[in-house]
């Protein structure tokens, strides 16, 4: 079934700090199976996502929900600076509200970059509704080829022009956007962040996607998330891919995640 076809419905879920911005594409045939739920990277809103999402319920069968965090995209501005604990606190922050708006009981979720950490961290602590775990591109703990790439991304969005790209999603949040970013992830007070833990609290199968040439996190994460889950895990590093698989070999990740679903059909 062709993904333009898939319409997605728009919703806004409140929670005590503000409302968030939710789509959902539901493909015409489901079977009753789980969503998949997307959480994105830390530049990243739903619209940034483009037409995976769509591409992704066409190539599963399933439906696939997006929401923007707190500050990003089309939700509303963050009332504050992230706290270092913000990848754990996104459970009860947004995907719990996101959760309990939609009626939804189990799941797949799938995370990209910190949006993989924060799946974990779901996985983790809805254990018993979490189908299957999806990371792309998660760092697991603070490595130094990932400070030097958001070393590297500042640069870059200090040139003249470039915070206007990124406002073209975030509107007049973008400037809060980059430095929650660059800001928190550079901070002494991240510098302990890891995954281990909430890893080892998770039972559903884990498939962790890696681009070989990531320039924001090295080889080691995709083996630590294996090596930390006590599930059953697979790793699938892309020849040549860097930090963002579903756009650079978008065929390619939709047959993987769509294998690797299908013993739960």
């Amino acid at each position: 079934m062709p993904s333009s076809v898939i319409t997605p419905q728009t919703f806004r879920v409140p929670t005590p700090e503000g409302q968030l911005h939710v789509q959902r594409w539901q493909p015409h045939v489901m079977a009753g199976k789980s969503p998949i739920v997307l959480l994105h990277d830390s530049l990243g809103c739903v619209a940034l996502w483009r037409a995976f999402p769509a591409q992704l319920a066409a190539a599963t069968g399933r439906a696939v929900i997006a929401y923007d965090r707190l500050g990003f995209g089309q939700s509303d501005a963050h009332p504050g600076r992230l706290a270092p604990g913000f990848v754990q606190a996104e459970v009860a922050a947004s995907f719990t509200p996101v959760h309990q708006a939609l009626g939804l009981d189990d799941f797949v979720i799938l995370g990209h970059s910190v949006g993989g950490g924060m799946a974990v961290q779901v996985a983790a602590a809805f254990a018993a509704q979490c189908q299957a775990l999806i990371t792309e591109s998660a760092q697991s703990f603070v490595e130094d080829r990932t400070l030097a790439g958001i070393r590297a991304a500042r640069d870059h969005f200090a040139q003249p022009g470039q915070l206007e790209r990124l406002a073209r999603h975030h509107g007049d949040k973008a400037a809060w956007v980059l430095a929650a970013w660059v800001e928190t992830w550079l901070s002494a007070a991240f510098a302990d962040y890891r995954l281990d833990t909430a890893c080892q609290q998770v039972r559903c199968p884990l498939l962790a996607i890696h681009g070989e040439c990531d320039e924001f996190g090295s080889l080691l994460h995709p083996e630590n998330l294996c090596a930390w889950t006590p599930g059953p895990g697979e790793i699938d590093i892309i020849a040549g891919g860097g930090h963002v698989p579903h756009r650079e070999q978008p065929a390619h990740l939709l047959r993987r995640i769509a294998h690797f679903l299908q013993p739960l059909d």
